[in-house]
């Protein structure tokens, strides 16, 4: 069986757009695949977060993660800083990145573009620890946003490097971009990326939302003056966003939906969308309540970290013996 690996990072609650564009993915590939799933609280340290809400994100990410239906029996589910490997390999592979190639990373460049101050040294180099969670545990896919496709790009130069200097070690793995659903736009900017750190933005739908505030940021979203439903990122954005949150969850050919509506108004379109979200909302929370207050999540991440730990020794005693650094057989 193949591996497919990803990660998620809660630096603030999971929204809509991380379920529609990666969670719910998560759950169809466990069957066919052997998931590799992580928190990347790590990677949430770049910024200065509250010690007190990090801890509620990153136990209500994993009670999420259970919730929506990913399966401990099928998948690894584990804390990135629990598994200790993560950041040693991470510093052995920053050592065989190139300032160049992480001057191109697009979130570094959007901060100095930005003339953002007080920028910490983790925001310019957690590619090669994003890095080190890919090649760790050998994935052959990787699923992921539009947006994060250069960080696994970087992540397959670095590997090929390093197999070219040292003999083969890591398996290149291949990006993985779902065709519908893969990039959530905010409900209020739809030009913008869905983001759980737009605090108070009713453009952003949250798992844990109180539902009748989920309904009502749908009913207040962004479209435009054209009043017909139609599919068009570039004259119609907010409405092919509409159109892709319903497609995700209602299994509905976009195609479909356009016809569908194609007498309807905005307002009675919003409705059905706003419909569905609640409804998929409704099931994932009434699941969460279940789990946040049992032992599951304890278990599940003691299980995981176990499992994934395991992997990730064999690697990194084998890359430490490759760059010769490990004088010991272990």
């Amino acid at each position: 069986m193949k591996r497919m690996l990803s990660g998620i990072k809660p630096s603030g609650q999971l929204t809509l757009g991380n379920y529609i564009g990666a969670l719910k993915n998560f759950v169809k590939y466990q069957d066919d695949y052997e998931m590799v799933v992580f928190i990347a609280n790590l990677h949430c340290i770049t910024v200065y977060q509250d010690p007190q809400e990090l801890k509620k994100n990153l136990k209500d990410a994993v009670a999420l993660y259970l919730a929506v239906g990913l399966d401990p029996e099928k998948s690894i589910i584990f804390l990135q800083s629990e598994v200790l490997q993560h950041a040693q390999l991470g510093f052995i592979m920053a050592c065989n990145t190139y300032l160049g190639e992480l001057n191109r990373m697009t979130q570094f460049k959007d901060k100095q573009a930005k003339n953002e101050t007080n920028l910490s040294a983790g925001i310019y180099t957690y590619p090669t620890l994003m890095t080190a969670d890919i090649l760790m545990y050998d994935p052959d896919f990787v699923p992921v946003g539009e947006d994060q496709k250069q960080h696994v790009e970087l992540c397959r130069d670095t590997a090929q490097r390093f197999n070219n200097k040292y003999g083969e070690t890591f398996k290149i793995p291949e990006p993985l971009i779902p065709t519908v659903g893969a990039r959530i736009m905010s409900l209020s900017n739809p030009t913008k990326k869905m983001s759980k750190s737009d605090h108070g933005d009713k453009g952003c739908i949250y798992l844990l939302d109180d539902l009748n505030v989920a309904r009502k940021k749908v009913m207040s979203a962004v479209t435009d003056d054209l009043g017909k439903v139609n599919f068009d990122t570039v004259n119609q954005p907010g409405i092919s966003n509409l159109l892709q949150i319903h497609s995700s969850l209602s299994h509905t050919p976009i195609k479909e939906l356009v016809e569908t509506f194609k007498d309807s108004g905005y307002g009675e379109f919003k409705k059905a969308v706003a419909q569905v979200v609640v409804d998929e909302l409704t099931i994932i929370q009434e699941r969460y309540k279940q789990i946040i207050t049992s032992n599951i999540i304890e278990e599940t991440l003691d299980n995981g970290a176990k499992k994934a730990s395991y992997l990730a020794s064999k690697k990194l005693n084998k890359v430490q013996r490759k760059i010769g650094i490990e004088i010991r057989k272990r």
